[in-house]
């Protein structure tokens, strides 16, 4: 931690000053995290977190140390209503999850292709070991495949690639699909765009997505924006997932690590799903 001595120069004052004012501001943690990175950078996040942690429980001894005031009625009552809220959001939240694979298609793993993505091939073992995990504890494996009709105009702008029946559209063979998995296709980056993967999840009853595949900064940025809006916790496990250059996947999982499901959505949702897993009446 950052300890203030005579001789302490200005830069060791500032960072002092600045992990208080984290701690005091009380953002939420997605956005104390960005801020911490912008300050210190990210290879430096860990040990600013610890000392973050630390200022945090020195302001808290503090406080205990303080007579306590007797807040007003109208504080009393926000707060109440506030640790309520958070009581009953926690109390019985369901956690079912479906991965997501995400194109592992051979046009993007095949080195040469157009649209290959070279890390995509790294991450093989890794989602092979998630794949073969999720389906022995019983979660749901749902594989989302791009596809694009001969004529479709987004050829133009990409080159060909994904293109139905095509050798390359086929899922690569280290990670094909297991019986009992399901294939949703799409025609664009989102999976949720003009597929049935919003009905498939529906019946699945699942309300936390584990996002997997590539690439990290166009699909898979936009199904995650797609599923946060639409209620969806969202996981990207970073070992399965792979962009087309480090520092664009690193933008895109920062950026999904930033946001948090539409919270009227996530209420419908849970309730939805809830209803859905209760057994039939006899």
């Amino acid at each position: 931690m950052v300890q203030l001595t005579e001789e302490s120069g200005v830069a060791e004052q500032d960072e002092l000053t600045d992990l208080v004012e984290l701690a005091l501001a009380q953002r939420p943690e997605q956005l104390v995290d960005l801020a911490v990175a912008e300050r210190v950078g990210p290879e430096n996040v860990a040990e600013a977190r610890r000392a973050l942690a630390q200022v945090t429980e020195v302001i808290a001894t503090l406080g205990y140390a303080t007579p306590p005031s007797r807040p007003s009625a109208a504080l009393r009552e926000r707060l109440l209503r506030t640790v309520a809220a958070k009581q009953k959001a926690l109390a019985g939240a369901p956690s079912r999850r479906a991965v997501l694979v995400l194109d592992m298609l051979d046009d993007h793993l095949t080195p040469g292709r157009p649209l290959e993505v070279p890390r995509a091939r790294e991450i093989v073992p890794a989602l092979v070991a998630l794949l073969d995990e999720s389906r022995a504890k019983g979660t749901p494996v749902v594989y989302v495949c791009d596809r694009h009709a001969p004529d479709d105009p987004d050829l133009d702008v990409w080159g060909t690639h994904n293109v139905e029946a095509s050798e390359g559209a086929r899922v690569w063979p280290a990670v094909t699909p297991k019986p009992g998995d399901l294939v949703v296709e799409k025609p664009t980056y989102s999976a949720f765009t003009r597929s049935k993967l919003g009905e498939v999840l529906d019946e699945l009853a699942v309300d936390t997505l584990v996002l997997t595949g590539c690439l990290t900064e166009l699909g898979m940025l936009a199904t995650a924006t797609d599923a946060l809006q639409r209620g969806y916790s969202v996981e990207v496990p970073r070992e399965t997932q792979a962009g087309a250059t480090a520092a664009t996947e690193q933008m895109a999982l920062s950026l999904m690590t930033l946001m948090a499901p539409y919270g009227k959505a996530r209420q419908e949702l849970l309730a939805r799903v809830r209803q859905d897993r209760q057994p039939a009446a006899r």
